[in-house]
């Protein structure tokens, strides 16, 4: 965009990119549109727990103890808190949570292409390979209708880098919606971004609060200053609605706010509470997407994907080119399953006790399973038929299972369900009305979900 030049004048456009690449790109203007009227929301906060790259159900929340061990691996398996459901043997503490959760076990679509699917789930739209940066994602839809909360955008992406690929795509997007609704991703740009993999060893990571940084040699009160310039050439722009200007002026408010930048300093946390948690990088981002809810953050992903560090965490081929170990060994790293069973009971544990998971959905969610039978290289191939997720919070049932698949858990026995229908549950829960139209901007209109059903038993 080009300013006049009394705007470059009073911020130079160096300083521009430097607010810029805070990466707030969530405008905190809330369109006309609300929530549904006829539906009483029983959330008003959502973490979505999104592990893009496909999460092995089989040895995790469906395992198939009778089968043989070329389905089964060498893993064995816990019985959970419900008479008669077993997890695999690296989920011990989700197995002691279930009370808290709704496991869904048919979660089912037609297909294994990672990118179809990743965009399939995140969007609740199915696409086309020509629609993989044209729909925009759930949390863009709530921040367009239901806008900002508490100083904080209406859609957060800790840390917002998975790129699958490669080539990277950048799949969390407000699409046709507009680069405003894009997420405010915390993490920064990831150091290898064609996710070549590489197993490193498990390291703590510290939150990278790049996305709250001031450029160096800027204070609060200079930015204050800045911001009073802009707001009064901003009164003489045209284009008010220009998404960039949505960027800063986001960019400046989170900045300037104290209460919102502790929100995201996790060293406000006690030594014992992190290590409950886990010091993983899947551990610190669940404890940093509740205190983000708890300070009044509305729709919070964290992103837990192909990681510049570990590599393809979830799509565990292995392939040669991947150099992992085999899945039944790679389960229990604590950067795999065994980290996220950790990390996933702590929150929902935390949550409960502080008062927070009443009214806040909590999802977990990846693009599909993994096969049932393990591949000549010990790893488990792309498995769109089958998986599983979960529900929690937010006027959830919990303690609960829904679906069941065959004796190898490659194909559901019940009513399938898919990603769709999990966009239906999330709208459901917040109130929205998935037959809303939503105007791109072109002003064309378009539904808020084109097909989708509320997953029948999740809520109570």
């Amino acid at each position: 965009m080009d300013f006049p030049n009394s705007w470059n004048s009073l911020l130079r456009r160096r300083d521009m990119l430097k607010i810029g690449a805070l990466g707030l790109a969530g405008s905190l203007l809330p369109d006309t549109l609300k929530a549904d009227a006829t539906h009483r929301a029983s959330a008003d906060s959502v973490i979505l727990l999104n592990l893009m790259g496909g999460v092995t159900h089989i040895d995790s929340f469906d395992p198939k103890p009778g089968a043989s061990e070329e389905i089964r691996g060498s893993l064995g398996s816990v019985q959970t808190a419900i008479p008669g459901v077993r997890f695999g043997e690296v989920m011990p503490r989700m197995a002691a949570s279930t009370q808290h959760f709704c496991l869904l076990r048919s979660f089912s679509h037609d297909s294994n292409d990672h990118l179809l699917s990743q965009v399939y789930a995140l969007s609740g739209r199915k696409v086309t390979m020509a629609q993989l940066m044209t729909e925009p994602n759930i949390g863009s839809i709530v921040a367009h209708l239901q806008g900002p909360r508490a100083g904080f955008p209406g859609y957060i992406a800790i840390p917002g880098t998975t790129r699958p690929g490669p080539p990277p795509y950048a799949l969390f997007t407000g699409g046709w919606l507009g680069r405003q609704y894009d997420p405010f991703s915390t993490g920064g740009t990831p150091r290898n971004e064609d996710f070549t993999a590489r197993v490193a060893e498990a390291s703590e990571d510290e939150f990278n609060q790049q996305g709250l940084q001031l450029p160096a040699g800027l204070s609060v009160s200079r930015l204050s200053s800045r911001q009073t310039l802009r707001e009064r050439v901003e009164s003489s722009m045209m284009q008010n609605e220009d998404a960039l200007a949505s960027q800063y002026r986001s960019a400046f408010d989170m900045l300037t706010r104290p209460g919102v930048r502790r929100a995201f300093d996790l060293h406000q946390e006690s030594a014992g509470a992190r290590d409950g948690y886990g010091r993983t990088k899947i551990g610190q981002r669940c404890l940093l997407a509740r205190r983000l809810v708890e300070a009044g953050a509305r729709f919070v992903m964290v992103d837990y994907g192909y990681d510049p560090e570990y590599g393809n965490l979830w799509d565990n081929h292995n392939a040669p080119v991947q150099n992992h170990p085999k899945i039944c060994d790679f389960v229990k790293y604590p950067y795999h399953l065994a980290g996220v069973d950790r990390a996933f009971s702590a929150l929902l544990d935390d949550l409960h006790q502080r008062g927070l998971l009443g009214r806040t959905l909590v999802v977990f969610l990846t693009e599909f399973g993994r096969t049932p039978r393990i591949n000549r290289e010990g790893g488990r191939d792309h498995w769109g038929a089958a998986g599983s997720l979960f529900f929690a919070g937010g006027g959830v049932r919990g303690g609960q299972v829904i679906g069941a698949t065959d004796r190898q858990a490659a194909a559901p026995v019940t009513p399938p369900w898919g990603p769709g229908d999990v966009a239906a549950s999330i709208y459901h829960a917040l109130g929205i009305d998935p037959e809303a139209t939503l105007y791109d901007h072109q002003r064309r209109p378009n539904p808020v979900l084109p097909a989708g059903r509320v997953i029948a038993g999740v809520f109570s």
